[in-house]
């Protein structure tokens, strides 16, 4: 196992830090059930690593939640934004292939304005869902093709 799921995450509106859903449903060709960034296009699930988000808090998270990022899924022992567009990852029963590695984010995104410095632009990553089920916090994560 190269990684596991800490918690899967939606919001029902963009731009917003995103509650726990335990577990998510995720569905083909489309993302997270009940996520406002769920559809038809290359940016279906985000994910992000505590490692990550660490990094951009300059040590432990310090009570900061999962999706505080508007991650949806949130990982730990997987450095995600190393791993090439195309690579597949078995994701508890569902299987995700990297669509994008970080983004451009837009100006008075309130999760900046709650955290200070976004690590989504660097470190998250996009990815479309192959095979849809459900994700469990504390399922594993494994690179299948890269």
């Amino acid at each position: 196992m190269a990684g596991k799921v800490l918690s899967v995450n939606i919001s029902e509106k963009k731009g917003t830090p995103k509650k726990q859903v335990n577990p998510g449903v995720l569905i083909e060709d489309f993302g997270v059930e009940g996520d406002a960034h769920a559809g038809k296009w290359h940016r279906q699930v985000s994910l992000l690593a505590k490692e990550s988000i660490e990094k951009a808090k300059n040590g432990p998270t310090n009570g900061l939640c999962h999706g505080v990022f508007a991650e949806n899924i949130t990982t730990e022992g997987i450095e995600l934004y190393t791993l090439p567009v195309g690579t597949r990852l078995q994701v508890g029963e569902c299987v995700l292939e990297i669509s994008q590695i970080g983004k451009e984010c837009h100006e008075g995104c309130a999760i900046s304005k709650l955290v200070g410095q976004c690590v989504m632009p660097r470190e998250g990553v996009f990815a479309i869902v192959v095979k849809g089920g459900k994700v469990f916090a504390g399922d594993g994560i494994d690179v299948i093709k890269e």
